[in-house]
């Protein structure tokens, strides 16, 4: 399977085609939630929140081969740190896009300032940046195919 490049340019070109009422070819997220949590995965990475690891070390070392597995992540999947309840932090699509497009120059600039940063994962532990990157491709790619923003 081919995932997205984690390039901002590309990816917003895919996130302007979403509307604020295009509905989840599965799940319960809204356009604006599923915005809002790919940012929330960016500020992951970033080291910002309370991220712990959920699963044993042993456990998310083996996890986190499947970030180079060609096999997509699964659907329907529930997160401790993702939940329905969730609220909403931006007043529409726009600004919730407007939030994700900062905070990735955000990360980018952090990563570029700090290339050794390794940051938690709450099911595949401490993340490199080449980690992290093939992590957010696939988060993407997931998410994007739940809104049919990509086949």
């Amino acid at each position: 399977m081919e995932f997205i490049e984690t390039d901002l340019g590309t990816i917003l070109e895919i996130l302007n085609k979403l509307e604020a009422d295009t509905k989840p070819n599965w799940g319960n997220m809204s356009a604006q939630r599923m915005v809002e949590h790919l940012t929330d995965g960016i500020n992951m990475a970033r080291g910002i929140g309370d991220f712990k690891l959920v699963v044993p070390e042993e456990k998310a070392n083996q996890l986190k081969s499947f970030l180079f597995t060609d096999k997509p992540m699964a659907q329907n999947l529930q997160v401790p740190f993702a939940t329905p309840e969730t609220v909403l932090r931006n007043s529409n699509l726009e600004f919730a896009l407007d939030e994700f497009t900062l905070t990735w120059v955000d990360y980018e600039e952090e990563m570029e300032a700090n290339p050794a940063l390794k940051t938690i994962h709450p099911f595949y532990g401490e993340l490199t940046r080449e980690e992290w990157l093939r992590m957010h491709s696939k988060h993407i790619t997931h998410h994007f195919q739940q809104f049919g923003l990509i086949e």
